[in-house]
């Protein structure tokens, strides 16, 4: 028994929905959850759709035209029978964003995010699983929001374990012993049976979960890249795929902000001695990236680039010092207001942390923090993490530049940087 994602880039489009069909067929017949995501850049969209809708902008019906056409193209142009039940599933599934279109936005933003945003995987999905049973290919589809059980923390759902492992053990195997099976990724449901994410990208963290609960033999995660790179693309003209990792380096590298796992995806799968394999979809011959208990260190320094990042100095009123007490009260204010720190360095009298630009956020964050304490903040920053980093990998990224903030453990280095004047 295995597991399959497929994220948005390799379904965008009815080639990439065809190619998709033939490696799951390459496959078996049986015994292989699927696991996908929204189509293509459908999840910023219904995001818009989403923010439009909680600031009462008139042309969120527009949007969401917009996104039914899409759809409904690629419908078109895979289904030539009109008749065929995806084409009522799918609007009819559409038409949950509609009645939520017509009242007034008096829940809250997060949980109507969660309500609109979900609709991506719940159309994917059929499209997929309508396609492959076309095909000859017997897929049961699943709604994931029976399986994965969560909490009311929409936006960023915290799994609730006993549960949903209860729920996908009781009823899962007997379906994947009659054919493939193919669900969400990235939604799950809360005990008042209110659709919740589990975060952005948070498709990966689905099919481990499922990979966790069923005990698979291996669990791959298909992508537009060859495996596991030590750069991304977009920054670096050459990388190197790692051919082997290690749980414990692709947890550190997913924490830092490496984009190709989700940072929660490798612990269910490593608690279980489970291994996971990045591959690709472009060139689905090729072995990938293996993550798993038996791989060594990194051969080759890793880096990854976060850009728009504001970095906070934050220093008590009264020139006392950075004690224990502040610092604790200054993470409760960071978890209020769901601000993740990405990188932090303390001093006697400052406290120092990296975060993302979210204007919505960092504006209450900052207004918090200023009851108690002297903030300042520079916006535009980049945040470079090297793993296994040397003096020459340093000097690389830091050419034309000038580092506000240098923190360096044993095996990692991470710099907040920009552009000199």
């Amino acid at each position: 028994m295995q597991v399959y994602k497929f994220g948005g880039a390799s379904i965008k489009n009815i080639e990439g929905i065809k190619n998709v069909t033939q490696i799951i067929q390459s496959y078996g017949t049986k015994n292989l959850l699927v696991v996908v995501s929204a189509m293509d850049k459908t999840t910023d969209r219904l995001q818009e759709l989403a923010f439009a809708h909680i600031n009462g902008e008139s042309h969120k019906h527009e949007l969401l035209e917009h996104i039914k056409a899409f759809h409904f193209d690629i419908i078109n142009k895979l289904f030539a029978d009109t008749k065929n039940p995806v084409y009522n599933d799918v609007a009819n599934t559409f038409v949950e964003i509609e009645w939520l279109l017509e009242e007034d936005a008096e829940d809250s933003a997060a949980y109507l995010y969660d309500q609109i945003v979900s609709i991506g995987e719940l159309v994917s999905s059929k499209i997929i699983a309508a396609y492959l049973n076309q095909q000859a290919t017997f897929t049961i589809w699943q709604d994931a929001r029976n399986y994965i059980q969560t909490d009311n923390n929409y936006r960023e759902a915290n799994v609730q374990w006993d549960k949903t492992i209860h729920a996908i053990q009781k009823q899962l195997p007997s379906y994947l012993e009659q054919g493939i099976v193919l669900t969400q990724g990235f939604i799950g449901a809360t005990s008042e049976n209110f659709t919740s994410t589990l975060g952005r990208e948070g498709s990966d963290y689905s099919a481990a979960i499922f990979s966790a609960a069923l005990d698979v033999e291996k669990m791959t995660i298909w992508k537009d890249v060859p495996g596991v790179l030590n750069a991304d693309p977009k920054w670096f003209d050459e990388t190197e795929k790692i051919p082997q990792l290690s749980y414990h380096d692709a947890i550190e590298l997913t924490y830092y902000g490496a984009t190709v796992i989700h940072p929660k995806t490798i612990k269910p799968i490593q608690n279980k001695g489970i291994p996971l394999y990045v591959r690709s979809f472009i060139h689905p011959d090729e072995i990938g990236t293996e993550i798993s208990s038996d791989a060594t260190t990194i051969p080759i320094p890793s880096f990854i680039f976060k850009v728009n990042q504001v970095l906070l100095s934050i220093s008590p009123k009264d020139f006392s010092f950075i004690i224990e007490e502040n610092l604790s009260h200054i993470f409760a204010i960071l978890h209020k207001n769901k601000v993740k720190v990405n990188t932090m360095l303390n001093s006697a009298i400052s406290f120092s942390v990296s975060v993302d630009e979210d204007d919505h956020k960092i504006e209450n964050l900052i207004k918090d923090l200023s009851e108690d304490f002297k903030v300042k903040y520079n916006k535009n920053m980049e945040l470079v993490t090297i793993r296994y980093y040397n003096q020459q990998t340093i000097d690389r990224v830091t050419t034309d530049k000038k580092v506000w903030l240098e923190v360096k453990s044993r095996n990692t280095c991470q710099m907040v940087m920009k552009n000199s004047d």
